[in-house]
C-alpha cells in the first residue's frame, strides 16, 4: 500500500469514527447511557456491532468519545471571533455557548454534570472543557491565560454559575436566549469588576 492509499485509508477510518459519533450522539440524546446496549444501539444505527468495538472497544469508550468530541464541539463555538474586539467577542463567546447548549441538549447536559454517574474519566473530560472556556475568558479580558490564583477562581465561579443557569434555562426554554446572554454577559463584567477590586495589577478592560 502506497502512501496515498494509506492516507485514504485514514481519511475514511477517521470518517467513518465521526459518523459513529454522530450516531450515538442522536441516540444518546433520546436514551439514557444504562437503558441502550451495545446490541440495541447497533440495531438503532443500522450496522453491525463489531464496527463499534473495532472504533470504540466498549461501550464506555463510545460514550467517553461522544463526551469527548461534544466537548470539542461546545470549546470551538465557544471560542471563535478571536479577532473581534473585546466587548462583541464576549457576547460571541457567550451566545455560542448557549447555541451549543440549546442545540445539543443531552450533549451539553453530559459534559457539565458528568453525564453517568460519577466516572472519573467524563469528569476529567468535563474538567478540560472548563480549562479551556476559563482560558478562552481570560486570554479575552486580559489577553493572556496565565493568571493570579484568585482571578481564575473568580472565573471558574462566573463558570459554574453559567452552566447552572444554562441547565435551568434548557428546561424552561424562557426567557429568550438573547435576553440570557445578556444576563451571563453582565454577570460576566461584575466578575471582572470584582477581580480588579481585589487585584488593581488586573484592570477589568475598558468597553469597546
Amino acid at each position: 500500500m502506497n502512501k496515498s492509499q494509506q492516507r485514504d485509508g485514514t481519511g475514511r477510518s477517521k470518517a467513518r469514527r465521526a459518523e459513529l459519533i454522530a450516531i450515538g450522539r442522536k441516540l444518546f440524546a433520546d436514551t439514557s447511557y444504562d437503558a441502550l446496549s451495545m446490541d440495541e444501539i447497533a440495531e438503532r444505527a443500522g450496522v453491525a456491532k463489531g464496527l463499534f468495538y473495532y472504533y470504540f472497544k466498549s461501550k464506555r469508550g463510545y460514550y467517553l468519545a461522544i463526551v469527548e468530541d461534544s466537548g470539542d464541539g461546545l470549546v470551538a463555538r465557544a471560542t471563535g471571533a478571536r479577532d473581534l474586539p473585546r466587548t462583541v467577542r464576549a457576547h460571541r463567546t457567550v451566545d455560542g455557548y448557549l447555541r451549543y447548549a440549546e442545540q445539543n441538549r443531552a450533549a451539553y447536559r453530559a459534559i457539565v454534570t458528568g453525564g453517568v454517574g460519577f466516572d472519573t474519566e467524563v469528569f476529567a473530560l468535563r474538567n478540560s472543557v472548563r480549562e479551556q472556556l476559563i482560558a478562552a475568558i481570560a486570554d479575552g479580558a486580559y489577553g493572556r491565560q496565565d493568571i493570579p490564583s484568585l482571578a481564575r477562581l473568580a472565573l471558574v465561579g462566573w463558570l459554574s454559575g453559567a452552566e447552572a443557569v444554562t441547565l435551568d434555562w434548557l428546561d424552561r426554554t424562557d426567557p429568550d436566549r438573547d435576553t440570557v446572554r445578556e444576563l451571563l454577559v453582565r454577570q460576566l463584567r461584575r466578575t471582572l469588576d470584582t477581580i480588579e477590586e481585589f487585584l488593581p495589577d488586573w484592570p477589568a478592560p475598558e468597553p469597546d
